[in-house]
């Protein structure tokens, strides 16, 4: 079957589409520090842009780069604390965390989160993002390139390009959705193939809606396109964390 891949089209399309998915999609932006900021006025080391996804229990929060560096974080029930990597001694040096790009997230967005503070650990446990807060039994989890992170968000420090996933009921999932390529470029009529993985492992899952279609058992779907636009999917499996969003743009 015949398929047109972004990659053989003008790059002024591909950039188009990523455009409107960062823009018009999902409205969000690279939250740049405020100069007029005294507290992060001074130095802007540690600081960087990673790919931070935030999946909710019903909704995808977030899902853009960020740009964020250490800072004083504060929540309701935890209060403020220094978030910079070197918490618990983790690190030598300051730098970017997943909290961090949590927390400059939700001052972008405006989105409220919660979490209480260990003080052995000098961290702090998420228990809300957003409508999606902690019951008895689903708790959120925190991934640093489809992996489980080995300490918690003000510990782990990320670095430029790294994909950051905080996801709601982490623990009881089965696949970490991963939908690949993210952005595809179609003709009308003509088709293309996207693949549905498990992030952590990288097998391919069966059985995941995409764009109205069910994954084979090669984790494949065949997309056509139709009329020309562009539409934003991703990939879901009611007993796994929704995958990336993939841009489709029929030209």
């Amino acid at each position: 079957m015949a398929s047109v891949y972004i990659s053989k089209l003008p790059t002024i399309v591909h950039a188009l589409a990523v455009v409107l998915f960062c823009t018009v999609t999902f409205t969000n932006a690279i939250a740049l520090p405020n100069p007029r900021n005294s507290e992060r006025a001074p130095s802007l080391a540690g600081y960087n842009i990673v790919n931070l996804r935030i999946e909710g229990s019903t909704n995808t929060i977030y899902e853009a780069p960020i740009f964020s560096g250490p800072r004083n974080v504060t929540t309701p029930s935890g209060g403020t604390h220094l978030c910079d990597g070197t918490n618990d001694g983790a690190n030598p040096t300051p730098g970017n965390t997943c909290t961090d790009a949590l927390d400059a997230a939700s001052k972008l967005l405006r989105f409220p989160y919660d979490g209480t503070y260990d003080a052995e650990f000098q961290d702090f446990f998420i228990t809300s993002i957003s409508t999606s807060t902690e019951t008895a039994t689903e708790f959120w989890g925190l991934l640093l390139n489809y992996q489980f992170t080995p300490v918690g968000g003000c510990q782990q420090e990320v670095h430029p390009g790294d994909r950051v996933l905080w996801a709601f009921n982490a623990f009881n999932a089965m696949y970490f959705l991963k939908a690949e390529p993210e952005v595809v470029a179609l003709l009308p009529g003509k088709s293309a193939v996207v693949t549905v993985t498990d992030g952590t492992t990288g097998v391919p899952v069966a059985g995941a809606e995409f764009a109205g279609q069910l994954s084979n058992t090669e984790g494949q779907v065949t997309i056509t396109g139709g009329k020309p636009g562009v539409n934003v999917y991703k990939a879901t499996r009611s007993d796994s964390i929704r995958s990336n969003a993939v841009v489709v743009t029929v030209v």
